[in-house]
C-alpha cells in the first residue's frame, strides 16, 4: 500500500479495520491503526467488529455512542459473548478443556490445537481464571451469582473448564487459563513470529481484580486479613482469605467505565482498555512451563500499551513456534501492583505471521530477536524481563539501543543520549516473579529530513 493510497484524513475507522483485517505491511498497518487509535471517535477496541455483541443496549449499538450498555431496570441487560456466537474471523479456537492449560503453559512437546500457514488470521476465545479459582470456588455460576450474575450471563466454557477434571494445584501453579498453542508452519529456531492484534472483544459486561496473599508488590501487607486457613479448598473458599472485588462495567456519560463502589454517594470509574496479557511462543524444554513469569518467549508480559492495532514481535525458539493466548484483561495500571488487573474474557483474533531469520522485516534490521519486542501507531516497544527490576531496566535499555543502531544507523553514543532525553521507559509490572520494563520510543521523533 502507497503512502497515496493511505489516506489518514479521508479513511473511516471501518475501513482502516477492513484495511488491517485484509493484511497490510508493518508501518502501513501502524499507521491505519494511528487512525482507529487517535483519530476516530471511538477507541480501537470499540470498532471491534463484534463489540456490540456484549455492550448492546435494547436496540443495539446507538449511533451516538461509541458502543452501546444498558442494564437498566425492566430493560435488556449486557450480553455476553457464548462459544460459537458472534463473529469469528479466520481460524476459531474455542477454549475447552481439551483446548486450554491451566497454570502452566505450552512447550516443545505440547500438541497443537491447529495448524496454520504463515499470514493466518486466527480468533481465540479466552477464559479469564477470575471467577472459577479454587480461593473463588472453582465454581463461576455460584461466584459471579453472589454478585448478581445470572446463569445464563456466565460464560459456557469457563463453566465447563471450571468444572473439569483438570488438574490444578493453587498453591503451586500459576492461575492463568492458556489457550492453545496454533502450529506455524515452516517456523525453525532462529526466526520471528509477529503477532497483529487485529481485534479484542469483550466477552462479558464484568470482572475481578485480585489480592492473594504472599503476592502482590506489596506482599506480606496486603491483604490485611488472617492467613490461609490450613483447611482451605474449593469447598470452603472463605479459608483462603484472599481478597477478590467483583468489577461491573456500566455505561456513564456515554463512555463504558469499570465500577469500584467507595461510599453509597461515591465511586471509582476507569474507562475500559482491553489488552491481551499472554501471548508468547513454546520455550525449547520438555520441563512444565509457569505461567507466572514472563520470558524471552513472552507469555506473562501484561504490557498494556498491546492492545488493539497494536503488534508483538516473538523470537521462536521451537519447530512451529506453538503460539498460544490467555490472561485477558478489561484494564491494567502499569506496575500490576495488587496482584492482578481488571481480569476479563476477551475474543481476540490475531494475525500470525512468520518472519524468516534474516528478514528486513525484523524491528532493528537485526538476524534474529533475543526479546519480545512491541510496536504500535505511536511507539517502539523494547522489552526487559528480569527477576531483578534493575536488571530489567538494564536489558530494556540494550535492547533500545540495539534497535535504534540496527533500525537508523545511530551510534550507540547518541541512542544512549537520545533516550535519555527523550524516550520513557515503563515498569510494566512488578508481581509475576519477573519483573517487565519497556521503553516507549516515539516515532514522531524519527523525522526525514
Amino acid at each position: 500500500m502507497t503512502e497515496e493510497r493511505l489516506r489518514p484524513e479521508g479513511m473511516e475507522p471501518e475501513e482502516a479495520y477492513e484495511t488491517l483485517a485484509n493484511g497490510i505491511g508493518r508501518r502501513d498497518f501502524m499507521r491505519v491503526a494511528s487512525i482507529m487509535g487517535a483519530g476516530a471517535i471511538a477507541p480501537a477496541w470499540a470498532l471491534s467488529a463484534g463489540a456490540d455483541n456484549v455492550f448492546a443496549g435494547p436496540n443495539g449499538v446507538d449511533p451516538d455512542l461509541e458502543v452501546g450498555f444498558d442494564d437498566a431496570p425492566g430493560r435488556p441487560g449486557p450480553r455476553v459473548l457464548q462459544p460459537g456466537e458472534g463473529q469469528r474471523p479466520g481460524h476459531y479456537v474455542e477454549s475447552t478443556p481439551d483446548t486450554v492449560m491451566w497454570g502452566y503453559l505450552p512447550n516443545r512437546d505440547a500438541g497443537p490445537v491447529l495448524t496454520a500457514n504463515s499470514g493466518s488470521v486466527v480468533t481465540f476465545d479466552t477464559v479469564s481464571h477470575e471467577g472459577i479459582l479454587e480461593d473463588q470456588g472453582r465454581d463461576p455460576d455460584r461466584y459471579f451469582g453472589r454478585h448478581g450474575v445470572s446463569r445464563s450471563r456466565v460464560l459456557r466454557d469457563a463453566r465447563a473448564i471450571a468444572g473439569s477434571d483438570i488438574a490444578h494445584d493453587f498453591d503451586a501453579a500459576g492461575p492463568h487459563v492458556v489457550t492453545g498453542p496454533v502450529h506455524i508452519r515452516g517456523a525453525v529456531p532462529g526466526d520471528v513470529l509477529k503477532v497483529e492484534v487485529l481485534r479484542l472483544v469483550p466477552r462479558a459486561p464484568y470482572g475481578v481484580v485480585s489480592n492473594r496473599h504472599g503476592k502482590g508488590a506489596l506482599a506480606g501487607e496486603y491483604p490485611r486479613t488472617d492467613p490461609p486457613h490450613p483447611d482451605r479448598s474449593p469447598e470452603r473458599p472463605e479459608l483462603y482469605n484472599n481478597v477478590s472485588i467483583f468489577v461491573p462495567a456500566r455505561r456513564i456519560r456515554r463512555k463504558i467505565r469499570g465500577v469500584m463502589p467507595i461510599t453509597r454517594r461515591h465511586q471509582i470509574e476507569f474507562a475500559i482498555d482491553p489488552f491481551m496479557g499472554l501471548m508468547g511462543v513454546a520455550l525449547d524444554t520438555s520441563d512444565p512451563v509457569h505461567s507466572v513469569p514472563p520470558t524471552e518467549a513472552g507469555g506473562n508480559l501484561d504490557i498494556r500499551h498491546l492492545r488493539t492495532g497494536a503488534t508483538l514481535y516473538l523470537p521462536v525458539f521451537v519447530p512451529g513456534a506453538k503460539f498460544f493466548v490467555g490472561d485477558p484483561h478489561f484494564r491494567q495500571g502499569h506496575g500490576e501492583v495488587a496482584l492482578t488487573a481488571w481480569e476479563a474474557p476477551l475474543r481476540g483474533t490475531f494475525r500470525l505471521t512468520l518472519l524468516k531469520k534474516g528478514s528486513r522485516r525484523i524491528p532493528g534490521n537485526r538476524e534474529t530477536l533475543a526479546m519480545p519486542f512491541g510496536e504500535d501507531a505511536d511507539y517502539w516497544m523494547p522489552v526487559g524481563i528480569n527477576a531483578d527490576l534493575d536488571e530489567a531496566m538494564k536489558q530494556a535499555v540494550r535492547e533500545a539501543i540495539a534497535f535504534l543502531r540496527g533500525e537508523f544507523a545511530l551510534p550507540d553514543e547518541v541512542a544512549y543520549a537520545y533516550m535519555s532525553a527523550a524516550t520513557d521507559y515503563v515498569v510494566s509490572q512488578v508481581v509475576d516473579r519477573n519483573k517487565g520494563v519497556h521503553a516507549l520510543i516515539d516515532k514522531k521523533h524519527f523525522r526525514r529530513r
